[in-house]
């Protein structure tokens, strides 16, 4: 398994291309300093004195994404399923990233099915791939495409459906300001890109009507 994910590493489209001049800790916090004192605040007052540090570790965290191989994450399967070869679905999967425009947040929900071919992946697992993508800057469109490609070209499935739905900072917070919409994304691999029976079936049990 490891010679295939090094395998599809290189030029799978939801591998991003590694940064190897990366700043210091150092840069990072003058950097935000700049940024505090262009919004017309004083990096030096008490409230603000420690925020370059606390900026640069909560950056840290949100976009460890980049430093993690989703492939990885799907590497041990099961293959001891009792004969099962339906639908699996792990819906609800919250999640929160950052517009790759304006840097602000994408707070959201993933639903990923999948069409097991002889072989499962553990469900916490789904849900690790969808947080590593989310953990990078991300457009939603890329996100779903990256989470089903990836699972597509791990597991080998039958077929791969991704549902996701989400509110973006970038219109609640600045230009239009609508707070509460949602945007929704979708993709499909194998039998669910090829019949819509499975697509139906797939967002039905996803919005909870069942089978």
């Amino acid at each position: 398994m490891d010679a295939v994910i090094k395998k599809l590493m290189p030029s799978s489209a939801y591998m991003e291309k590694p940064v190897t001049d990366r700043p210091s800790e150092a840069e990072v916090e003058a950097a935000v300093r700049t940024l505090l004192r262009w919004t017309g605040d004083n990096p030096e007052r008490e409230g603000l004195i420690d925020t370059p540090k606390r900026v640069t570790k909560a950056f840290l965290e949100m976009f460890n994404g980049y430093d993690m191989c989703p492939a990885e994450e799907l590497g041990r399967t099961f293959e001891e399923v009792a004969g099962y070869d339906d639908l699996v679905i792990v819906r609800d999967i919250n999640f929160h990233s950052h517009c790759e425009h304006h840097m602000v947040p994408i707070i959201g929900k993933a639903h990923v099915g999948y069409l097991p071919d002889g072989k499962v992946v553990g469900l916490s697992k789904i849900a690790r791939v969808v947080d590593i993508f989310a953990h990078r800057l991300q457009t939603q469109e890329a996100m779903t495409a990256q989470i089903a490609s990836v699972i597509q070209d791990v597991l080998n499935p039958r077929g791969v459906a991704v549902m996701m739905e989400a509110e973006h900072m970038c219109m609640a917070m600045r230009g239009i300001r609508k707070q509460g919409s949602t945007t929704l994304t979708s993709t499909f691999t194998g039998v669910f890109k090829d019949t819509p029976e499975e697509q139906v079936r797939f967002v039905t049990m996803v919005r909870g009507g069942g089978v």
